[in-house]
């Protein structure tokens, strides 16, 4: 097994190739590393996967995969979790944006200093306004909603033990949230690093503003299924029961309002209709829980637990 596995999602980042492949070469040749590096191809339209080709017969460190089209950054790093042998796994971008020179360190950490998962803070950042601005408010509610204190939560630069990336699954856009889906299976000792931000120096940003409006339904969706993906009754339950109390009770008013003050005009009260959604509202609501509850237990993953030490037992074949 390598000492550092180093995956690299690239999408047409054809011209900062050589010169990061270079620059880790030597990185990891003063630090007497042994070392891969998986290129992951995301579907570039430009000669990114003739370079990479290139760089394999000047490189035999050099490994990559390509993918057949555009998929995005959370599939080129799964895949590129998948395919990793070093102890530990460095991630980081191809634009040279992170630099190498902070990869033994980076190393250190996870080897002695026992993390399991080490980000990147690029606390001093060549980015205009419009991108600072939004990206420090996000990390703020990141960390208040999942308890992660990362100042960066979307680093591309981290590091981790393998077994982090050999037990967790990222897709969709959910790369953004690699510590908070790593903290749900287990891996709870995240730390974080100060690391040198590299103004770009070829290409443009892959990323727009949609990342701002996506990112914290992401989010919702990793909380949600963190906590209650093998519970689901037990928030739809909850909900719905609290919907339908509210509107037994406001029910029950009427209807004593009307025995007793002889109302006969109830029907014509908006609090008569507010009552009878709240009902109906809490019947789906179960029903939901019901059919997710129903969907959990019949899952292939349902007993699936992340187990990390087991000491005499023996499996009977």
């Amino acid at each position: 097994m390598n000492d550092i596995s180093i995956v690299i999602p690239l999408f047409n980042e054809e011209e900062s190739l050589p010169e990061l492949t270079s620059w880790i070469s030597k990185v990891m040749a003063e630090h007497s590393f042994s070392y891969e590096i998986l290129f992951i191809d995301d579907g570039s339209s430009d000669t990114s996967w003739q370079v990479v080709e290139t760089l394999q017969e000047k490189y035999t460190e050099v490994k990559a995969i390509r993918f057949r089209r555009n998929y995005g950054k959370s599939a080129a790093l799964n895949e590129g979790f998948k395919y990793a042998q070093g102890s530990v796994v460095i991630t980081m971008d191809a634009d040279l944006q992170d630099s190498p020179e902070e990869i033994p360190e980076l190393y250190r950490m996870i080897t002695e200093d026992g993390f399991d998962i080490v980000s990147g803070w690029k606390k001093k950042r060549y980015d205009p306004i419009s991108k600072t601005i939004p990206t420090k408010l996000y990390n703020f509610v990141t960390s208040k909603m999942s308890g992660v204190q990362l100042n960066d939560m979307n680093c591309g630069l981290k590091a981790y033990k393998v077994d982090v990336v050999k037990n967790i699954e990222v897709y969709g856009q959910m790369h953004r949230y690699i510590p908070v889906i790593a903290k749900w299976a287990g891996f709870s000792k995240i730390g974080e690093k100060v690391v040198q931000h590299q103004a770009r120096k070829y290409g443009t940003t892959k990323f727009g503003l949609s990342r701002f409006i996506y990112g914290p339904l992401d989010l919702l969706s990793i909380m949600f299924v963190g906590k209650f993906g093998k519970r689901p009754m037990h928030v739809f339950g909850a909900l719905g029961g609290l919907f339908f109390l509210g509107g037994f009770v406001i029910a029950a008013y009427l209807s004593i309002a009307k025995v007793v003050f002889l109302e006969y005009d109830m029907t014509e009260r908006p609090l008569f209709y507010l009552g009878i959604l709240s009902m109906i509202i809490g019947v789906q609501l179960f029903v939901a829980g019901f059919l997710g509850e129903l969907i959990s237990r019949s899952g292939r993953e349902r007993n699936q637990y992340q187990i990390r030490d087991v000491y005499r037992i023996e499996l009977e074949d």
